[in-house]
């Protein structure tokens, strides 16, 4: 066992998290995490298949004496979104994540931890393995691909699962039941770009936004993060005047974080190089002087590449790139009137890319309101139109409309009530969980969701609060103890 959860309790959760830990599972790349969970099931004995997606279902016998409960499925997912910071080296198709503890935070070095869903994961393994647990029927649902728009849980088969009551473990604050969630869908711009020569008499610089926050693009769009492509697009409007051209632009990784770094290349006339590295220096001061407060280490920094020569974008669609990316919005759209505090609309600017003939600027919106992701996607999709894109757009995947009558939610507050002697809060969420897709494919399911403290999650920064896993786990396995 990695000596960072050595001696932690629950035992049994923490060992399961050390073991996933070591298995590659970025979206789309979890089979060998369904295959672990497929082995784990096998020497305990236990029925389970994958269906043709890769989804796992594990069944395990009531306890004696339990046989007449209702069954219960308990779901988290098997993908982790798969960042780290730009100097980490680190390979997420075949290194373990390396795991830091530090007081009462587990984290990782330099890379997403993968405690988003890989608590989850741990959990379900420890209740799958554990003989001396009071419960009813149990499933456990390991759905694959849910970072990159809940596929594994929108191809799964009605008949897969039979229970009808289902604890979804991916929320991340303890003393949280949440009922409800945002629904979302992704809009990708592309220009088709031909590259020209560079104009005699420039230089090429490089330059670097770093430092940033990231975090999850539904649970951080509220925090006045900064966001890596908006500051440098920024900085390109102001050195355009100048002459300079663009050979690339690049920043962001995944729709649903967050862009803590961007880089771009650009080629700038000799004369103006010096007012450039001026102008540079003293937007560095602005934004810094605007982001103190939530982004302490921010870095804009230009470095010359020498006398390099490297093609450019035209000059107009290097025009209508940077106007675009200007236009485009990102953050809040409108808050919750009924819920306060909650996030109902907002819009993600999630990443640009510079290959050889195109550039790519991907987008994400939520809402918990299905008219107001139709109109967000609608006004993004215009300001691409507008600057020359081609458009393409996802397919949506459903909000979760909470239900405050729901047999489980009222089970799930006596227990928590009873355990800690206080009640839960009860929420819902700007994010995409599961349970929306799940409650569309199998009509009828009651469900919750629920989970561990977890800060900065889809970003190096994530961290596990230590203590809330026991409080989560004890709290999960009293909900089973409940069930009638």
């Amino acid at each position: 066992m990695t000596n960072a959860i050595r001696g932690l309790k629950p035992e049994l959760v923490w060992k399961r998290f050390d073991e996933i830990s070591r298995i590659p599972r970025c979206s789309r790349k979890e089979a060998d995490a369904a295959k672990y969970v497929l082995e784990v099931a096998k020497k305990l004995k236990l029925q389970a298949k994958a269906d043709h997606f890769g989804n796992v279902i594990v069944r395990k016998p009531a306890s004696s004496g339990r046989e007449h409960v209702r069954s219960v499925a308990l779901q988290g997912h098997l993908d982790m979104v798969c960042e780290k910071n730009k100097g980490t080296v680190h390979d997420f198709s075949k290194d373990p994540i390396e795991l830091l503890r530090q007081g009462n935070i587990l984290k990782a070095n330099g890379t997403t931890l993968g405690a988003d869903n890989g608590i989850a994961v741990a959990a379900n393994l420890a209740i799958m393995e554990d003989r001396t647990l009071d419960h009813g029927p149990l499933e456990f649902l390991f759905t694959v691909d849910e970072e990159t728009g809940l596929t594994g849980a929108s191809n799964l088969a009605p008949d897969f699962i039979e229970s009808r009551t289902l604890l979804n473990l991916d929320s991340e604050e303890e003393g949280a039941l949440y009922v409800g969630c945002s629904g979302g869908k992704d809009t990708l711009g592309t220009w088709t770009v031909a590259f020209e020569s560079a104009p005699d008499k420039t230089t090429a610089v490089q330059i670097k936004i770093a430092g940033l926050k990231g975090g999850h693009s539904g649970l951080e769009i509220d925090k006045g993060r900064g966001n890596a492509i908006k500051i440098m697009n920024r900085v390109l409007l102001a050195l355009h005047p100048l002459g300079a051209r663009i050979s690339s632009v690049d920043g962001g990784n995944k729709h649903n974080a967050i862009p803590r770094e961007c880089e771009a290349i650009l080629m700038v006339p000799r004369d103006s190089l010096d007012r450039a590295k001026q102008m540079v220096k003293g937007f560095n001061a602005v934004v810094k002087s605007e982001f103190a407060t939530v982004e302490p280490d921010l870095i804009l920094s230009l470095a010359e590449m020498g006398r390099k020569k490297t093609g450019v974008l035209n000059k107009d669609v290097q025009r209508n790139i940077l106007a675009t990316i200007s236009g485009l919005p990102h953050g809040v759209i409108k808050m919750s009137a009924e819920l306060p505090g909650l996030v109902q609309t907002s819009t993600n600017l999630a990443a640009v890319r510079t290959s050889k003939d195109t550039v790519k600027i991907a987008t994400s919106q939520r809402s918990s309101v299905a008219s107001e992701l139709d109109e967000i996607e609608g006004t993004v999709s215009s300001i691409f139109l507008l600057g020359g894109a081609v458009v393409e757009t996802s397919d949506a995947y459903p909000g979760w409309k909470p239900n405050m009558d729901s047999p489980i939610l009222k089970l799930a507050k006596s227990a928590y009530r009873s355990l800690y002697g206080k009640d839960p809060e009860v929420k819902a969420i700007h994010a995409g969980l599961e349970c929306g897709v799940i409650g569309e494919r199998i009509p009828g399911m009651d469900m919750i969701s629920f989970g561990p403290t977890l800060d900065g999650a889809h970003s190096p920064d994530e961290r596990l609060y230590i203590d809330t896993v026991e409080k989560f786990y004890n709290f999960l396995l009293e909900i089973l103890r409940s069930v009638d």
